[in-house]
C-alpha cells in the first residue's frame, strides 16, 4: 500500500500543464500565415481604390497647391509668382461675380431643397404604397445631369412650355429664362432643386421611419396635434439627418457648374450664371491660365472649409440628439 501511495503521490500533476492547440508552434505559425494572405487578399482589393485616389485625388490636389503659387500655360516654362494669384483673382470683378452667384445658389437651393423634401417626405410616410413616388422622385438624381440639364433648356426657351403655360395663365409676355440676367440664375436653381430632391425625400423618409412610434403615441396622449407634432416631436429627432443633407447639399452647391455649363452658354446673359467652378474651368481649360485657376480653386476650398465649419459649430445649438452625444 505503501508503495502504491508512493507511486501516487510521485506522479506529476498534468491538468494544468497542458497546452491548447493553437499555442503550439504550429498553431502559431498557422495563424501567421492566414493573417498574412488575409492581409495580402485585402490589398490586392484596395489597392485600386488607393491607386485611383492617389492618381486622381492627391496628386491634382497637390499640383494644384503648387500651381496656384505660379504661372504656367500648359507649353512653356512654369515662374513662380507667389500670392500674385491670390491677389489677383480677389480683384478680379469677375471671380468677385463668380462667388456672389455661387452663394446665392447655395442659400436658395439648399433650404428650399430640404424643405421640399421634408414635406414631400412627411407626405409620403402616410401613404401605403410608396414605391412608384420614390422612383419618381428619385429618377432624377440618377439621370446624367448634362441630359437633365438639356431637357431643361428646351422646357426654359422663350417659346417653351413653362414660358407658353406663364404667358396664357398670367397674360403677360413669355418670359425669357436663360436669356434675362434677372431669371437665368433662379432657372438653374430650379433645375439643382429638382435634380437633388428625389435623394433627400428618401433620406429624410427614413429617418422620419426610424423615429419611434411610442414617442409619437406618448405626444399625441398628451394632447399635442399635428403642427405640435410636426414641430416639436418630428423636426427636433429627424435634425441630425437634416443637418447632413445642409452639409452635403452646401458642399455639392458650391461645386456647381454641369448644370451652369449645359443650360446657360457661357455663364449665362452679362455673366449671370457665372459660378467659382465655372470661372475655375474658364480660366483652365478656356485661356489656359493654370495658375490662377488653381488659386481660384484654392479660395474654393477655404470658402467650403469656413462654411462646413460654421455648420458644425452651429448643430452643437440646433440639433438634438436622443442619447444626448453630439
Amino acid at each position: 500500500m505503501s508503495a502504491i501511495r508512493g507511486s501516487l503521490t510521485d506522479t506529476p500533476d498534468t491538468r494544468g500543464s497542458a497546452k491548447p492547440a493553437g499555442t503550439e508552434p504550429g498553431g502559431l505559425r498557422g495563424e501567421s500565415a492566414w493573417r498574412r494572405r488575409d492581409r495580402r487578399w485585402g490589398y490586392v482589393f484596395v489597392g485600386p481604390q488607393l491607386i485611383g485616389m492617389a492618381l486622381f485625388v492627391v496628386l491634382p490636389f497637390a499640383a494644384s497647391l503648387v500651381l496656384a503659387f505660379a504661372q504656367w500655360d500648359g507649353l512653356n516654362d512654369l515662374s513662380w509668382v507667389g500670392f500674385d494669384n491670390f491677389r489677383n483673382q480677389l480683384a478680379d470683378p469677375l471671380f468677385g461675380r463668380a462667388i456672389v452667384n455661387t452663394l446665392l445658389i447655395a442659400v436658395i437651393t439648399v433650404p428650399v431643397g430640404l424643405g421640399l423634401a421634408v414635406v414631400i417626405a412627411v407626405a409620403l410616410e402616410k401613404l401605403k404604397t410608396k414605391t412608384l413616388y420614390l422612383i419618381l422622385f428619385f429618377a432624377p438624381v440618377v439621370t446624367s445631369s448634362v441630359a437633365v440639364a438639356m431637357i431643361w433648356q428646351q422646357l426654359f426657351r422663350k417659346d417653351g412650355v413653362i414660358s407658353g403655360f406663364i404667358a396664357s395663365v398670367f397674360h403677360v409676355p413669355a418670359p425669357d429664362w436663360l436669356g434675362d440676367p434677372h431669371l437665368a440664375l433662379i432657372a438653374v436653381c430650379i433645375v439643382s432643386i429638382w435634380s437633388s430632391l428625389g435623394l433627400n425625400v428618401i433620406i429624410f423618409l427614413a429617418g422620419l421611419q426610424n423615429i419611434s412610434p411610442a414617442v409619437i403615441e406618448a405626444a399625441r396622449i398628451d394632447g399635442a396635434g399635428a403642427l405640435t407634432l410636426f414641430f416639436r416631436i418630428r423636426m427636433p429627432l429627424l435634425s441630425p439627418i437634416m443637418f447632413f443633407s445642409s452639409v452635403i447639399a452646401f458642399i455639392s452647391s458650391l461645386q456647381t457648374f454641369d448644370t451652369v455649363f449645359i443650360l446657360t452658354a457661357n455663364a449665362g446673359p452679362d455673366n449671370a450664371t457665372r459660378t467659382i467652378v465655372y470661372h475655375i474651368y474658364d480660366l483652365g481649360f478656356g485661356k489656359f491660365q493654370f495658375g490662377p485657376a488653381s488659386a481660384a480653386s484654392v479660395i474654393l476650398l477655404l470658402i467650403t472649409l469656413v462654411i462646413t465649419g460654421i455648420q458644425f459649430t452651429a448643430q452643437k445649438k440646433f440639433v438634438h440628439y436622443e442619447d444626448g452625444a453630439a
